[in-house]
C-alpha cells in the first residue's frame, strides 16, 4: 500500500516538474532531453538532497515529511489544489491550513447570492465577518452596507447590537451555539491566532460572551430553524444551511429559506417595497 501510495506521488510530482520553463527560474535551457525542470533542479529550489528527491519520484525515498513537502511545492509552484493532492498521495491527509483574510468575493459568488431573491444569503469568514449579502438579507437581517467594514461582524452585532438581540427569539441559546460555531470555524480554517483581537475585545465588552467563551463548547454550523422577530414582518421563521465555498476554507455561505410560502411571500413583498441596499 505504502508502495502504491509513492509510486503515486512520485508520477504527480515529476508531471509537475515537466511542465514548468527552465527559463522562467533562471535555469540554462541548452540541450535537455526532456521538457521541464531537472530533478536536481527542483532539489535546489526546494533545498533537499537531489539524490533523495530522485528516490521520491521513483517511488522508493519513503514518505516525506510535511516541511519537506511543502518545499517541494514551492519548488514545483503549485497551486493550493495541488499542494493539497500531493499531500493527499504523499501523506494521506490534506496540508496544515494557512489562514488568509477574505478581500471580498468574486462576482460570480456575488450573482449566486443576488439568485437567491426571497432567501436571506450571505458570505462570511472564519472569523466570522459578513463579507458580502444579498438584498433579501439586508432587509431581513441586516443591512450590512449600512456599516462600516469593521463591525460586520456576526459576533459583535449579537452579543454588542441591541436590536439584532432583540428579534432573537431565544437569544441565550442563539448566543450559546454561535460561540461554538465560531469557535469551531477559526479552528478549522487555521485562524485561531487571527480571532484572539476579537475574542478580547468581546470578552470586555461582554460579560455573556466571556463566560461563554470560557466553557470551551463546541458546534457545527450545519443546518437549522432561524426565527426572527422582525420590526416590519413580525414573526418570520427560516430553514438554514451552511455551505462551504470550495478552494476557500475561509469562507461560508449561509442560506436561510423561508419555512412556509407564507413567510417567502412577505419576504418577497418587503424586498420588492424597499430600495435597492447599499
Amino acid at each position: 500500500m505504502a508502495e502504491a501510495t509513492n509510486n503515486l506521488l512520485g508520477a504527480y510530482l515529476k508531471d509537475r516538474r515537466s511542465k514548468l520553463d527552465p527559463a522562467a527560474f533562471g535555469f540554462a535551457v541548452g540541450r535537455r532531453r526532456t521538457p521541464g525542470l531537472r530533478r536536481e533542479e527542483v532539489a535546489q529550489r526546494a533545498n533537499i538532497s537531489p539524490t533523495w528527491y530522485t528516490w521520491l519520484e521513483q517511488g522508493r525515498g519513503g514518505a516525506p515529511s510535511a516541511d519537506v513537502l511543502n518545499r517541494i511545492a514551492g519548488a514545483l509552484m503549485l497551486t493550493d489544489i495541488e499542494r493539497e493532492h500531493a499531500f493527499l498521495l504523499g501523506l494521506g491527509r490534506p496540508p496544515e491550513v494557512r489562514y488568509r483574510a477574505a478581500d471580498g468575493v468574486t462576482p460570480r459568488l456575488q450573482r449566486l447570492l443576488d439568485a437567491f431573491e426571497v432567501s436571506p444569503a450571505l458570505i462570511k469568514t472564519a472569523t466570522w465577518d459578513v463579507v458580502a449579502w444579498n438584498r433579501a438579507a439586508a432587509v431581513v437581517l441586516t443591512d450590512y452596507g449600512t456599516l462600516p467594514p469593521g463591525e460586520r461582524n456576526i459576533l459583535r452585532l449579537i452579543f454588542c447590537d441591541a436590536r439584532v438581540r432583540a428579534a432573537q427569539y431565544d437569544w441565550q441559546s442563539i448566543a450559546r451555539f454561535v460561540v461554538g460555531a465560531f469557535r469551531v470555524d477559526a479552528a478549522r480554517a487555521g485562524a485561531v491566532s487571527e480571532v484572539g483581537e476579537l475574542v478580547d475585545e468581546l470578552c470586555r465588552r461582554s460579560p455573556e460572551f466571556a463566560a461563554l467563551w470560557r466553557d470551551n463548547n463546541v458546534h457545527v454550523h450545519g443546518e437549522g430553524v432561524k426565527r426572527l422577530r422582525h420590526p416590519i414582518l413580525g414573526p418570520i421563521m427560516m430553514e438554514y444551511s451552511a455551505f462551504a465555498v470550495d478552494g476557500r476554507p475561509d469562507l461560508s455561505m449561509i442560506v436561510y429559506n423561508p419555512a412556509t410560502s407564507s413567510d417567502a411571500e412577505r419576504i418577497r413583498s418587503l424586498v420588492a417595497s424597499q430600495p435597492a441596499a447599499r
